[in-house]
């Protein structure tokens, strides 16, 4: 027969079963009626053939089922009538059914949840065309840019795309974009409404094209846009096209003034893009020819050792990634050989050590990868621990059934079932509690996914979709398939060993040791894995409190972080110094602001700037030693030391002396004064920055303490401040770049004397009197600026604690559950000890120490896995050892304690056990 008449034949069977059963019954009872007539032939009655050949043919019933079984329909519907067999058991004990559903809900939901943003951080691609095809040019995240020598190279000039660009024929388009975001002040000219701050990206002609992205309204931006006099143009997202312009058509067409420019919208992006990395999404695309509109300079288009560009290209069909590589490093190599680099004789050395590698491009810039996925991978661990507690949890209560069940299971082989369907039964039967679970597991995850996204992006949007998509759906059914196949093979195993004849004489005895210690083998289990998520609930906690008790090098109690960009309002570097001595006065009018300062950047806002350090009479630091001989650099006002809380520990800090025509001054801290002069005071000395000509550009007058600048986990690194009223006259493009940036000082510090009623509206207010277009891009107390650099750490404690929590809960219940049904099962052999004379806290004591006895083989396991796992969360910890006593303690003592009152309740019930009623049962 052809496998298309045995699908047929199937189907029909399955679903036309009435009438093949009529035609079985038919055929047979024709068999029969034939037999009986050769039969009657040979001299028999018509009476004594039909029961010869009745007695010949066997039982009807077991012909059809003979039959039945040689088509591949009949273990469908043996499944199907297993599933039945199993929702009908289960519709009939609600009790059992609800705590395994709600158990494995907590589980597979968890895990889900997990799975939903690892996948959408560390596998996604991008909702780009063929995303496969895409290339990115380099391999590491860096933000937002770079000047001079990368070694690993992944930013480029936009000089250095165009070489790429136009000489990399196996690219069927290459697209650059700004690496980060660009914040600019929008207001639509014909509203009356301020500018708002929203962020914008610089992008390449062909960047639309080579995400293969069309417009949702209008059009997205195409090459002839990406030119120097063309009509200045935008596309707007879609989420931003929503939120801030409900939606409005008229939108594409109108005019916007950004940063001060006239522009008109061309287009909005279709709704599931979000750009080409996973973080905020930009409000607008420009071309990057309208980059020094938008900035006020031409700097960074002409400027060719400033790499502030990332690349993504489409590679051509059967093009060899391994040869394009190797034809973009001689590209690379030879671009900075040529004149256009402007490498000093130092740098040129190291020319032949730059690599550039490619990688794929499908997900873009995986900035979040990079961010979260040791977090993420901890997490992983962590929900599997708990998804296997709730295996072993509904484990326990499926053994316990199957224990009550004996005597049906008995009856079953009795009658002639075999134990390979007496397992198939007991999987069915756990697959579908697992899958009832699963399906209740998905609204958990959802649910799971939104808290998580919440916890680990406190400060707003992030383009991750919390609701299931298939691959998560497909790994929901997956782990509860698994799942069920796991919790059920333990009763699978026990209701195979059953003995019908023993089991038929309604004993309460046990069914042997292998029960007893499968149980108790699932409850050392759950003891063990709930130790170590309780212990790793307690480092993490910790080192999330030695984070944040640690002396950062300034104070937040009364103050506040604005942060404006001047650039937005199209204010010029001539016109700095004017606009911040009118900005300082109004917002000091505001009753209750004691102080006011300005910096280039704050203290802990995720931003630096880094260039190296010329030390006056010292030999200028190797080309290859960067960043050795580097600091960071913050531009401040006077005043600024005294507002943000840091001490100078020697000479003085920047005042409102130091002026354009005083002597150009800087102070710097402990950590610059140590690496750079040793024991000697820096006092007096000089230095520059740039090139060896400007090493005596600045004198040093100061010294603060080390002030945290980066991540709250890193060391102080070597800083200078140099004064926002001075300013020196470099002979270079570079120079002049990193004069005029530096004079931007975007973050203000307020202090306040005390709580001040409405204090952002009044300082909206504020810059309105100022100017009527500088927009608010963020306010904030300090501490909340500091706060929001643990925001991923305060993520991974608080999931772990509640999983921990989930962990001690669950592990309880199966040791309740557990000495329950030992109580029950041991119920004779009690009632037999207390009339022997065994008193009640005998009784009390015997099933404690049962009791306790798995606890203690879960704390023997648990205790050397928890050190395991201290030691694999050593990146995730902050001046904590991985094998912490105190906390090993605490979680110890925790679990004991949960033990304890688990455990307890059904021993009391022991005590009261009636010796008569107890001896009955044999």
């Amino acid at each position: 027969m052809s496998l298309f008449h045995k699908i047929a034949g199937g189907l029909r069977a399955l679903f036309r079963k009435p009438h093949i059963e009529q035609d079985m019954d038919d055929e047979l009872r024709s068999y029969v009626e034939a037999s009986a007539a050769h039969k009657q032939t040979a001299g028999l009655s018509r009476e004594a053939s039909i029961r010869t050949a009745r007695l010949e043919s066997g039982s009807i019933e077991r012909a059809k089922e003979n039959v039945r079984a040689t088509g591949w329909e009949s273990v469908v519907a043996t499944f199907w009538r297993d599933v039945r067999f199993g929702l009908r058991t289960l519709r009939k004990s609600p009790a059992f059914t609800a705590t395994a559903v709600l158990t494995l809900a907590l589980g597979i939901g968890a895990t889900t949840a997990i799975f939903t943003l690892a996948h959408a951080v560390l596998l996604r691609s991008l909702p780009v065309a063929n995303p496969s095809e895409l290339i990115r040019i380099g391999d590491a995240n860096i933000c937002c840019g770079t000047y001079g020598l990368e070694d690993d190279w992944s930013l480029f000039s936009y000089d250095q795309y165009r070489t790429f660009r136009d000489g990399t024929p196996a690219f069927t388009d290459l697209a650059a974009f700004q690496a980060g975001r660009n914040l600019i002040g929008v207001r639509r000219n014909s509203t009356s409404q301020p500018a708002e701050s929203q962020a914008g990206e610089f992008v390449s002609g062909n960047y639309f094209s080579t995400f293969g992205i069309g417009a949702f309204v209008g059009r997205m931006l195409i090459p002839r846009d990406d030119r120097e006099g063309a009509e200045q143009v935008a596309v707007v997202s879609y989420r931003a096209w929503q939120q801030k312009y409900g939606q409005d058509p008229s939108v594409v067409g109108a005019a916007f003034t950004i940063n001060g420019q006239a522009f008109t919208v061309v287009g909005v992006a279709p709704p599931g893009f979000f750009g080409d990395r996973m973080d905020v999404p930009p409000a607008f695309w420009i071309p990057l020819a309208d980059e020094p509109l938008i900035d006020g300079s031409s700097d960074r288009l002409d400027d060719a050792e400033e790499n502030w560009l990332d690349a993504i290209g489409r590679i051509k069909p059967g093009a060899n990634v391994k040869s394009i590589e190797a034809q973009m490093q001689v590209e690379l190599q030879q671009w900075l050989l040529s004149p256009v680099s402007t490498l000093g004789p130092g740098k040129r050395a190291l020319v032949p050590k730059q690599t550039l590698h490619l990688s794929p491009g499908g997900g873009g810039v995986q900035v979040l990868r990079d961010n979260y996925q040791s977090g993420l991978h901890l997490l992983i661990w962590l929900s599997g621990l708990v998804l296997m507690i709730s295996c072993a949890n509904v484990a326990n209560l499926m053994l316990v059934r199957s224990a009550n069940r004996r005597q049906q299971t008995a009856v079953r082989a009795a009658l002639g079932a075999s134990r390979s369907r007496q397992i198939a039964q007991v999987l069915t039967e756990s697959t579908v509690l697992a899958l009832l679970g699963g399906t209740l597991g998905v609204a958990v995850a959802f649910a799971g996914t939104r808290l998580i996204l919440r916890l680990a992006f406190p400060q707003g949007y992030v383009a991750i979709d919390s609701a299931p998509s298939l691959p998560v759906l497909g790994f929901t059914l997956a782990v509860s398939l698994l799942t069920g196949i796991l919790f059920g093979v333990a009763p699978a195993a026990i209701t195979a060993g059953t003995d019908p004849a023993d089991a038929l004489r309604g004993s309460r005895r046990t069914t042997g040791p292998s029960h007893t210690w499968t149980q108790q083998l699932l409850v050392v289990t759950q003891a063990s894995l709930s130790l170590v998520l309780l212990c790793a609930a307690g480092l993490l906690t910790l080192s999330l409190r030695n984070m944040q008790d640690r002396y950062f090098g300034f104070e937040t109690a009364n103050r506040y972080i604005l942060h404006v960009d001047p650039q937005m309002a199209g204010y010029r570097p001539n016109q700095l110094g004017a606009f911040y001595r009118q900005l300082h006065d109004s917002l000091a009018a505001i009753p209750g602001v004691s102080k006011v300062g300005f910096s280039l950047y704050s203290p802990m806002e995720g931003d630096k700037w880094e260039e190296t350090i010329y030390i006056e009479g010292q030999p200028p630091p190797p080309p290859d030693t960067w960043p050795d001989g580097a600091a960071w650099v913050v531009r401040v006002s006077e005043g600024y030391f005294d507002t943000i809380g840091t001490k100078v520990i020697e000479g003085r800090a920047i005042t409102d002396e130091d002026t354009p025509a005083s002597q150009r001054v800087a102070v710097v801290n402990e950590t610059f004064a140590k690496h750079f002069f040793k024991d000697e005071s820096p006092i007096g000395k000089h230095f520059g920055v740039l090139d060896p000509k400007y090493a005596g550009s600045f004198e040093i007058v100061g010294v603060t303490e080390d002030t945290i600048y980066g991540e709250p986990t890193h060391k102080a690194s070597p800083m200078y401040f140099l004064a926002s009223a001075q300013t020196m006259a470099y002979d270079d493009l570079r120079g002049t770049t990193f004069e005029d940036s530096s004079h931007y000082l975007r973050a203000v510090e307020l202090e306040t004397q005390g709580s001040v009623p409405a204090l952002e509206s009044q300082i909206r207010r504020a810059l309105a009197q100022v100017n009527p277009d500088l927009a608010v891009v963020d306010f904030m107390s300090f501490a909340q600026q500091v706060e929001h650099n643990y925001d991923q750490q305060s993520m991974i404690v608080k999931l772990t604690s509640l999983f921990g929590l989930l962990a001690l809960v669950l592990a309880s219940v199966g040791i309740y559950g557990v000495t329950a049904y030992s109580v029950e099962r041991r119920t004779n052999e009690i009632g037999i000890r207390m009339a022997l004379g065994a008193d009640r806290l005998n009784v009390l004591r015997m099933v404690l120490r049962s009791a306790f006895l798995q606890i203690v083989a879960g704390l023997a396991i648990g205790i050397p896995a928890t050190m395991l796992a201290g030691r694999a969360m050593g990146t995730q910890l902050f001046g904590v050892r991985p094998y912490d006593p105190a906390i090993l303690f605490l979680a110890t003592a925790a679990l004991s304690v949960a033990a304890l009152l688990a455990a307890v309740v059904p021993a009391r019930r022991a005590t009261r056990v009636d010796p008569m009623v107890a001896l009955r049962y044999e």
